[in-house]
């Protein structure tokens, strides 16, 4: 390139005798040769490269090289040409422009540097998507991971970066940090947070992408979208995303309902409230009405003998209430929620089953229903939910009970119109 360098030289000092007007000249026109040189080979090495590369990759059966083909980690090796040639070239100038020498070296430096950090940038990203087709993938996520190790990877080549501009080693730039830990403390407060927060998240099997969380104090109840190094992503049910730092994870509340899901069932926990007045001992009349529906016949009958067993061991007549034993219709109708309950096919028999009652209060006696549904999908367990309880209500008249209900405005009005006609 020197001898180009003085052939353009000697030309125009042939044309102008003007000596600094030619070195300026004849710098331009090889620096500009430098450039298109660069680019040339660059685009024919990169099209040689491609064409190599995507014939072995259709050979081979592996998945690997598929992603790295597709994250074009093989054209960055085609920079290499342009750092070849501002290298070979640096000298060109000679005594004329002895700066020039160290700028096209430094540029080549650079050049490099910057090459290097693309190249393990995409390689990071390629091991990425490489490490997610397998299904471990989804029961440890590396993404923050991979993010910190790009962060670094950035950190460092700007020190490298810093260093050929100033002109001074790596090694004085890296113990100059010591001193300036304080500030990279703060700066990077919310990385190094998440960093950690991330390797417990993924060595306890804390939440993964697809799990669905709820974190309150966030607002966020849905589905888990993306876990990076400092921030979560989950989709709302009502698809609206909420951003969640990586290190709230684990240093509030979450629930994570990954066991639900996993379990098989998905528990239903909701009670009614039944009038008290209306409880009540079971009489011949009531028992009779009973007796016809299938779900609870047997237990009438069975339960009524025991009974009349007892008071004839006892000695008691069956008029006496008090002192005997009877079947009462809050009783009888907790029995038949249970058949009921066992015998619908939307409810998990194999798991945690409970009709209960709970503390009586001012708005009656709360009769608890804790059962799991077989299907833990939203909408259809919602559904089999009403199903459930649209029969309860239907249902409480036939046993003489009654739901407690506070009066509304129709009830006074009624009540208005009785003493309206009786005055």
């Amino acid at each position: 390139m020197s001898t180009y360098y003085n052939w353009i030289k000697n030309l125009l000092l042939d044309v102008s005798q003007n000596e600094q007007m030619a070195v300026f000249f004849s710098a331009l026109v090889v620096l500009i040769s430098i450039a298109a040189l660069s680019g040339i080979f660059h685009l024919i090495l990169r099209a040689a490269l491609r064409g190599i590369f995507s014939k072995i990759v259709k050979r081979t059966r592996f998945e690997w090289d598929d992603i790295l083909f597709k994250n074009r980690v093989f054209n960055v090796l085609a920079h290499i040409a342009p750092v070849m040639i501002i290298g070979w070239a640096s000298n060109f100038a000679g005594s004329d422009i002895h700066w020039m020498d160290e700028i096209l070296n430094g540029l080549a430096r650079i050049y490099l540097i910057v090459v290097i950090i693309a190249l393990l940038n995409r390689l990071l990203t390629a091991s990425l998507d490489i490490y997610q087709t397998y299904p471990f993938s989804k029961e440890r996520p590396i993404k923050g991971y991979v993010q910190l190790m790009k962060l670094l990877l950035y950190f460092v080549g700007a020190i490298f970066l810093i260093s050929v501009l100033i002109s001074k080693s790596p090694g004085n730039l890296f113990t100059g940090l010591g001193a300036m830990a304080a500030v990279l403390m703060f700066v990077f407060k919310d990385p190094i947070l998440g960093f950690v927060a991330s390797i417990q998240l993924a060595a306890n099997k804390m939440v993964k992408p697809g799990d669905w969380v709820s974190l309150p104090s966030y607002n966020a109840d849905g589905t888990v979208e993306d876990i990076s190094l400092t921030s979560v992503k989950v989709q709302n049910w009502d698809k609206t995303i909420t951003t969640i730092p990586t290190y709230a994870l684990v240093s509030g509340s979450m629930t994570n309902w990954i066991g639900m899901e996993e379990s098989g069932g998905r528990r239903i926990k909701r009670s009614i409230n039944i009038d008290m007045t209306t409880v009540r001992f079971a009489d011949t009349k009531l028992l009779e009405h009973l007796r016809q529906f299938s779900l609870i016949r047997e237990y009438v009958e069975k339960k009524e003998e025991e009974v009349k067993e007892y008071n004839r061991a006892k000695q008691l007549d069956e008029r006496d209430y008090v002192s005997g034993r009877r079947q009462t219709n809050l009783g009888i109708f907790r029995k038949y929620l249970e058949a009921y309950l066992h015998a619908h096919p939307g409810v998990h028999d194999e798991m945690t089953f409970l009709i209960r009652h709970l503390q009586p209060t001012e708005k009656g006696i709360p009769v608890e229903i804790y059962v799991f549904s077989k299907d833990q999908r939203w909408a259809n367990y919602e559904e089999l939910q009403a199903d459930i309880f649209d029969h309860i209500l239907a249902v409480l008249p036939e046993f003489g009970l009654r739901v407690f209900q506070n009066p509304s405005g129709e009830d006074f009005r009624i009540l208005k119109h009785i003493s309206n006609n009786d005055a």
